[in-house]
């Protein structure tokens, strides 16, 4: 693991949610949004939508078809419109207008699942609760095989024991880069790969 770190250290040394975002509430909805869905694209949906809808309030009181709207971009834009408006429903009435900082509190506003939550606990307030396993993790912890499991959660339990908990948020944040930039799903570009010496993975172009 060592090597590991040292390498994405060097690659990405100050790794950040490639999310836009300006608050805790902001970083929600742009998660939820971001399921099957790429960061960029949904960059470019959330200025507008925080421009129009800045707080949970503004989104409790929204119709579920005009939030649609502004989000279809996204793919599935019914059923995260339905989530969002849910999960604003649910802090306003229930936490103060404030988003939770607890995994178990945030797990329970609808949209929200462990990948999601540790986003907003990490990069909002700091809190290491848990490896963020979105598809760039999952997909690079199979092929450096520091897990052979099948479910995000169950990567993210085998990561959360070789991964030291002081580095679970940065962790999370340089190995998506890393997929980003170099680990592709497909075609990796393993000749300039650092860790291509320790990789056996057998989609390697190599």
């Amino acid at each position: 693991m060592q090597q590991i770190f040292a390498a994405l250290d060097k690659l990405f040394p100050r790794a950040e949610c490639a999310l836009r975002h300006e608050n805790a509430f902001q970083l929600l909805v742009a998660t939820i949004l971001s399921a099957q869905c790429t960061d960029e694209r949904v960059n470019k949906v959330t200025p507008e939508l925080f421009a129009k809808y800045p707080t949970p309030q503004d989104f409790v009181a929204l119709p579920q078809e005009d939030l649609e709207q502004v989000i279809r971009s996204t793919g599935f834009f019914r059923n995260k419109a339905k989530n969002i408006i849910g999960a604003a429903t649910r802090i306003v009435q229930q936490f103060g207008g404030n988003v939770p900082q607890t995994m178990d509190e945030l797990l329970s506003l609808p949209g929200v699942a462990r990948k999601t939550a540790n986003v907003v606990l990490g990069t909002a307030f700091g809190i290491a609760s848990g490896v963020v396993v979105d598809t760039h993790v999952f997909r690079i912890a199979n092929r450096l095989r520091l897990t052979r499991e099948k479910t995000p959660e169950k990567v993210e339990q085998d990561l959360m024991k070789i991964v030291p908990p002081d580095r679970w948020i940065s962790f999370s944040h340089q190995i998506i880069w890393f997929g980003r930039k170099i680990c592709f799903a497909r075609k990796p570009l393993c000749a300039e790969c650092p860790l291509e010496t320790i990789c056996d993975s057998p989609d390697k172009t190599v």
